[in-house]
């Protein structure tokens, strides 16, 4: 049995890689701190789990989800009243606002939705895996640009060919961004409005990380820039914002037509969200949002330990203003190796997981990423860990 072309046009999945070396690392009695997965660690907040209990009780909400339904109506509602508060941005719940099993759905569905063998799309690299391999599985042709530290991490739209341009069909971008932590301003999407217009081209932002932010900073939304509707939607999720990975429930928000296509390719493939999983999203995005407060106080604590620890010990690094990731550099006496060697090395001898930044596309090479779902005290023996390793090979 051969697999579709498409599926081995995909690059290998170095996670699974991770995954197996930290099984036998465990095996063999090493004692693991795991940054590696975007997971977090901590639970989600009491009041979305009651309602979700409260929610599964009623046999109504065992039956399949249906657009016009009740609940449905109310979770669109409550979406556009978020975006209203938090951005002053009106959205209309019934044709501009769309519900997801989780985002990374969203996102993989909408180049299915509109590529074709012969359509590109451009995506800034590093990236979320899915914002590029939801092009790959959809059969459409990925243009890769390179985003660096120089520039913030921000796409340069002058570097991209006017032939590429003509025949793409999608941009992906993503502020606060996964994996490098860096942000944006409301200057880059009025750029991105500038170079997009007349292109014919659907702008995708995926604002995931938009709660998770230091230092004052604040994320604002592609909704916000004037004209972003015209071919602009964005991706958001319960996920990280509540603690919710597993729940698999998110949405985006904007452009009516790009929308109602993707609802057309969601409703051959899946039949919606499981209505006590709205309703627990309910209790959440209406409910009290005091739990995001302590969720990215405690971001910030780790972020803090984790990033001056690394300094400390002779690993520059930079404090990310927004994620909850450290992207950083490897170091340099190790510039030899690629990223996921660099990132074997570091778990064969450490005992310390990190993501290589390959994982993330080819522009990663040279990174790891640290995800902060470890607690203080793992984050703590982690630095001491990674300080014998470095020392040892001195």
């Amino acid at each position: 049995m051969q697999e579709a072309n498409r599926l081995k046009r995909l690059p290998l999945y170095l996670f699974t890689i991770i995954d197996e070396l930290k099984k036998r690392a465990r095996e063999r009695g090493i004692d693991v701190v795991d940054f590696g997965m975007g997971s977090p660690d901590q639970p989600t907040p009491k009041h979305i789990i009651d309602k979700l209990c409260e929610s599964a009780q009623i046999t109504e909400n065992h039956r399949y989800s249906r657009a016009d339904g009740d609940v449905e109506k109310r979770l669109r509602r409550s979406i556009a009243a978020m975006y209203k508060r938090k951005f002053n941005v009106e959205l209309d719940p019934d044709k501009e606002v769309l519900p997801l099993i989780g985002s990374k759905e969203g996102i993989g569905h909408l180049s299915t939705a509109f590529l074709n063998s012969d359509d590109i799309a451009i995506v800034p690299s590093p990236a979320y895996p899915t914002h590029f391999n939801g092009v790959l599985i959809a059969g459409g042709i990925l243009y890769n640009v390179p985003i660096t530290a120089e520039k913030g991490f921000l796409p340069d739209y002058s570097t991209i060919p006017t032939e590429v341009a003509k025949m793409a069909k999608l941009l992906f971008i993503s502020y606060p961004h996964n994996p490098t932590g860096a942000v944006c301003d409301m200057k880059f999407f009025e750029k991105t409005i500038e170079w997009a217009r007349g292109k014919n081209i659907i702008v995708a932002h995926d604002l995931t990380y938009s709660d998770i932010v230091f230092d004052g900073y604040k994320a604002p939304s592609f909704m916000q820039a004037k004209g972003s509707r015209e071919f602009g939607i964005e991706f958001h999720t319960l996920s990280k914002s509540y603690n919710m990975t597993g729940w698999r429930i998110g949405y985006v928000v904007g452009n009516a037509d790009i929308l109602k296509t993707l609802g057309k390719t969601k409703s051959y493939l899946d039949f919606g969200i499981f209505r006590a999983v709205q309703e627990a999203a309910l209790a959440a995005l209406d409910g009290p949002q005091d739990c995001i407060d302590k969720m990215v106080k405690l971001y910030t604590e780790r972020r803090n330990l984790l990033v001056d620890g690394l300094n400390a010990i002779g690993w520059k690094t930079e404090k990310p203003k927004a994620t909850f990731y450290v992207w950083t550099r490897i170091p340099a006496k190790y510039s030899a190796l690629t990223a996921l060697e660099f990132a074997t090395l570091m778990l064969d001898e450490a005992g310390v997981v990190v993501s290589p930044g390959t994982g993330f596309g080819e522009y990663g090479e040279g990174y790891v990423r640290f995800a902060l779902v470890e607690p203080v005290e793992r984050i703590q023996l982690a630095l001491k860990k990674i300080k014998v390793f470095l020392d040892a090979k001195t």
